[in-house]
């Protein structure tokens, strides 16, 4: 008995300190017939993946908050997106082998509340596109119910699986698991993102069709009326265009994935890999196209970011020019502008104020 004891000490004692022979319950992975250098990999790239998006998220945050761009509601849209992205980033850098317990719950919960912030963010982008480009009309009053709608609603959703105990220990990182793990994960994740993802791909395709007919419709005419539309395209429907089809784009792998795994058959490394790979990639995409916007581009300058960082911390002053001997009458048209009342360097001369400010496009 000593001699057995004293020979496992021995083999412990020359073992690498970050290799162990015991592993707590749930840590050991499970996928790939116990293949730990897989799992491994796998959890590598998602957190390389997230480190990218987290990167990515921060930089059009601080792009829109520096300049100022939160003034416009399509930006606005594309802050919210953003801050989302960037906490579900997060969760995915927290993904290891946990074992079951509040951690793993944490984890878990985390990863399933911020997934569905960003799905609903996009679907709320959808539908302000199809409002603008198709009716016509602003969505800025639904703001308030955007925000009950995207964050209340994963509230709600996310918490359903702590109720019935169903996150816990899940392959390569935590999630949901346990008995009946394939409904649950259905139910309140892949069976609502098939039927949205299906639906706007549907309303995408439909928005860009409409879109092309009327750019094709307005070549050689000149009226006030096609001027505002073209005007609302250029300002409102393009930036946001590209950012619900990033998301379907990153959704393919996942979704062959779980389709695999609905089948009961063992998972395989190639699509876990890919699954990993896309998941976390919306923010670093979106930063990606956010940064190749030509007017987003032409401000991200030394000149340009000194300047609004400046202004940022001191006290700013509006300049106008007074008629001597005369009263101010200020034109309603600039209390109600969407114009900004400030450029680069925060001053507005109320004369000539319209053709000189510079509208987001």
């Amino acid at each position: 008995m000593s001699t057995t004891a004293e020979s496992t000490n021995i083999s412990q004692s020359i073992l690498p300190s970050n290799i162990t022979t015991t592993e707590q319950p749930g840590t050991s992975c499970h996928l790939f017939g116990g293949d730990t250098g897989k799992c491994d990999a796998v959890i590598a790239v998602k957190r390389c993946t997230a480190s990218l998006s987290l990167i990515g998220c921060v930089f059009m945050i601080a792009v829109i908050w520096i300049f100022k761009k939160y003034q416009f509601f399509p930006q606005r849209l594309i802050l919210y997106l953003s801050i989302a992205a960037l906490c579900d980033s997060i969760a995915y850098l927290m993904g290891d082998l946990h074992p079951d317990g509040p951690l793993c719950d944490f984890q878990a919960w985390w990863l399933t509340f911020f997934d569905w912030c960003v799905l609903l963010w996009v679907c709320c982008i959808t539908f302000n596109l199809f409002c603008n480009a198709v009716k016509q009309k602003k969505t800025d009053r639904y703001e308030l119910i955007y925000h009950v709608v995207c964050w209340g609603a994963s509230f709600v959703i996310a918490c359903l699986p702590l109720i019935a105990n169903h996150y816990g220990p899940a392959g390569a990182w935590c999630w949901i698991s346990g008995e009946n793990a394939t409904t649950w994960r259905f139910a309140i994740w892949y069976g609502p993102l098939f039927v949205i993802i299906f639906l706007m791909f549907f309303v995408y395709t439909y928005i860009i069709i409409h879109v092309n007919r009327k750019v094709k419709a307005w070549e050689g005419t000149y009226d006030p009326e096609t001027e505002r539309s073209k005007q609302l395209l250029k300002e409102e429907i393009k930036p946001l265009l590209v950012y619900p089809f990033i998301y379907l784009l990153i959704s393919v792998f996942p979704l062959i994935n779980r389709i695999q795994n609905a089948t009961g058959n063992d998972a395989i490394f190639i699509l876990v890999l890919l699954h990993a790979l896309t998941s976390p990639l919306q923010g670093a995409i979106n930063a990606i196209v956010y940064g190749l916007d030509k007017e987003t581009r032409s401000r991200l300058t030394w000149t340009q970011l000194k300047v609004a960082l400046q202004t940022k911390s001191s006290d700013r002053a509006l300049i106008r020019e007074y008629p001597l001997g005369g009263e101010i009458d200020t034109p309603d048209i600039l209390e109600h502008s969407t114009y900004p009342l400030s450029n680069v360097n925060d001053t507005l001369v109320v004369r000539n104020s319209l053709s000189s400010s510079n509208r987001y496009s």
